[in-house]
């Protein structure tokens, strides 16, 4: 009888451990599950609707330079007449208003369109232009 009661204990305890280790493991995939939890998602072109930038305005032209011009147009990056360039600025200048908003708005040479101010106005890139071209 002391073999059975021996045999008894022993699966109980078996039992227990299984339980134990059951539990303990449980309790790591949870937090494994967190820690490796994405921080972010990815963005495939055309599997989510765009959404319109919306125009953040009215800006004055210095603060449009100051935050989306200034990255080209204060280093002369690609190309981009630097602001104060009097040389550089004037054959543009004597193309018009007209043409240098239209190279802003839909891109020009190594320029993206409205320089990456998706958000910018028509009115906004407008007073950034004449913030440069004002500056010579």
């Amino acid at each position: 009888m002391s073999i059975h009661v021996s045999k008894v204990v022993m699966g109980i305890t078996a039992a227990l451990a299984m339980s134990f280790v059951a539990h303990a493991s449980e309790q790591t995939n949870a937090e494994i599950l967190k820690r490796i939890q994405p921080v972010g998602n990815v963005y495939l072109a055309g599997a989510v609707k765009e959404v319109a930038a919306v125009p953040t305005g009215p800006r004055s032209g210095e603060d449009v330079y100051n935050t989306t011009c200034i990255g080209c147009h204060g280093t002369g990056a690609a190309g981009a007449p630097k602001m104060g360039d009097a040389a550089a600025w004037a054959p543009r200048k004597a193309q018009g208003m007209d043409v240098l908003f239209t190279h802003a708005l839909k891109g020009f040479n190594a320029m993206p369109p409205k320089g990456t101010c998706m958000a910018c106005s028509d009115d906004e890139l407008k007073a950034a232009i004449e913030h440069m071209t004002n500056s010579i």
